[in-house]
């Protein structure tokens, strides 16, 4: 196994993975506030962790990849109260939104959501701590975290307390300092709340998720991802928490943040209302388009958001999809005594080095996705030449390979069995085809032509016959 270097936000530089279980890692991502539906911009987000989750699994790591779900927070509360709801319900049915977003764009790395509202009793025992520490206060109910008692705050963001950004403190005359932030808020009526040390109440926002990590990892673990605007005040509030609660240090070991999402020069967000919901994209997109989009950009760097380019990376995976159906039909006719390559296997190993080299420098996803284009052109000249065809499944499996870290070129487990017989069937429907153009019926010949059109295959006429090929545009 190569070694696998990641960029620390922290220290920012890239540091050799060093899991601090051998080979389990343990990766917690901060999940949505669900007050809404999922823009694309949490696409984004989510579809990088999940081929970093993907990578990391399919280098033999054992990873428990725990995500939470804010559904505790004002801005649940006041919408709820616009639309005249129970704020767990509308966060609830919210969630359930997120899940199926997540499902129809193939995010499936996750192994357990953690909902706040469900880990009360975890965030008053973290509280309780932080106060009894002297780490913390109560006023009137409120309990805040004093910053003055914890020497290293702003080492994230690489600030003095005095210089972050004021815009994003609440204000509060009775706090003992400014950038002190709420662990614990009393209960105001028509809220939601739950019995406390210091009175009916709800949690902050940053206690949430250490109280969820501390749960389920400890005091410490491997990484710790979000949206690089979560920086501050958010991941610096956790770790002032976490490591003050706990007394151990670092809380983290990488803190992997994922770059903007621009549109028209702004940032997606919903507070701007320029926000498009990924289901509205996925009307117009297919969900393999869209995650070979976003992963055509390193996970760190900022995006515009381009719907011509989504089209270009649907055109590009409908080219591999055409190398690979060719491949696969090959590979089921050509002998078991075909000879061996050395072209092909050179070309195979090659493509997979770089492929490896590139994702276990930082998870560089354009320099992967370049070499399984490579790999997919010099596959297709190859075969051309119809010689020495005996190393086919090895190119299956390489595609395989790639195609899955991406989380491309495969369908779902209950798909897979229909899948198998779509090459089969296509070539029947081409023979049967040529068999109707060679007796003049023209008119029938483009019908079936024109359907298959339709249902999102492409029938190509070429000198060399009918080439068949999956749209990746919605029809």
């Amino acid at each position: 196994m190569m070694s696998i270097r990641i960029y620390d936000t922290m220290k920012r530089e890239k540091l050799e993975l060093d899991a601090i279980r051998k080979n389990r890692i343990n990766i917690f991502v901060c999940g949505p506030t669900v007050y809404d539906l999922c823009h694309i911009g949490h696409a984004r987000t989510y579809i990088a962790y999940d081929i970093i989750v993907r990578y990391l699994r399919s280098r033999g790591y054992s990873v428990f990849y725990l995500m939470n779900i804010t559904d505790v927070d004002d801005k649940i509360i006041n919408r709820a109260k616009e639309a005249g709801e129970d704020p767990l319900a509308l966060s609830d049915a919210m969630t359930k939104e997120f899940y199926k977003d997540l499902d129809s764009l193939d995010i499936n790395s996750v192994n357990l959501f953690a909902k706040a509202s469900q880990h009360i009793p975890e965030i008053i025992t973290q509280v309780r701590q932080l106060i009894e520490k002297r780490c913390a206060y109560e006023v009137d109910g409120d309990v805040f975290f004093s910053i003055s008692n914890f020497a290293d705050y702003g080492r994230l963001s690489h600030q003095k307390p005095e210089e972050l950004d004021k815009h994003r403190i609440d204000p509060d005359p009775r706090k003992k300092n400014p950038g002190d932030f709420a662990l614990w808020k009393a209960h105001k009526p028509g809220e939601l709340s739950w019995e406390s040390p210091w009175g009916n109440g709800r949690p902050g926002w940053h206690i949430e998720d250490t109280a969820i990590t501390g749960c389920y990892f400890g005091p410490r673990y491997d990484i710790h991802g979000g949206a690089v605007e979560l920086i501050f005040p958010h991941h610096e509030a956790e770790i002032a928490q976490a490591e003050s609660a706990s007394g151990q240090h670092p809380m983290v070991n990488f803190w992997v943040h994922t770059g903007i999402l621009r549109i028209k020069g702004e940032k997606m967000a919903k507070s701007l209302k320029n926000f498009i919901p990924i289901r509205e994209a996925l009307a117009k997109h297919h969900p393999e388009a869209i995650r070979l989009y976003f992963a055509s950009s390193h996970y760190r760097s900022q995006v515009d958001f381009d719907e011509e380019n989504i089209r270009k990376a649907a055109q590009t995976i409908e080219s591999i999809y055409a190398v690979l159906n060719r491949i696969r039909g090959l590979a089921k006719t050509s002998s078991n005594k075909a000879e061996s390559n050395k072209e092909l296997i050179s070309t195979l190993e090659r493509r997979k080095k770089e492929f490896h080299a590139a994702m276990e420098d930082d998870f560089n996803t354009p320099v992967a996705i370049s070499s399984l284009i490579a790999f997919s052109h010099e596959m297709d000249k190859i075969v051309d030449k119809g010689t020495c065809l005996g190393d086919l499944k090895q190119v299956l499996t390489t595609f395989a390979e790639f195609g899955n870290v991406i989380g491309i070129l495969g369908a779902k487990e209950e798909e897979k069995s229909k899948e198998a017989m779509v090459p089969d069937l296509m070539n029947l429907l081409l023979e049967i085809r040529e068999e109707l153009r060679k007796k003049g019926d023209w008119t029938y010949a483009d019908s079936i032509r024109d359907k298959l059109n339709r249902i999102g295959i492409v029938v190509e006429d070429q000198a060399t016959g009918p080439q068949w090929k999956r749209s990746m545009s919605k029809p």
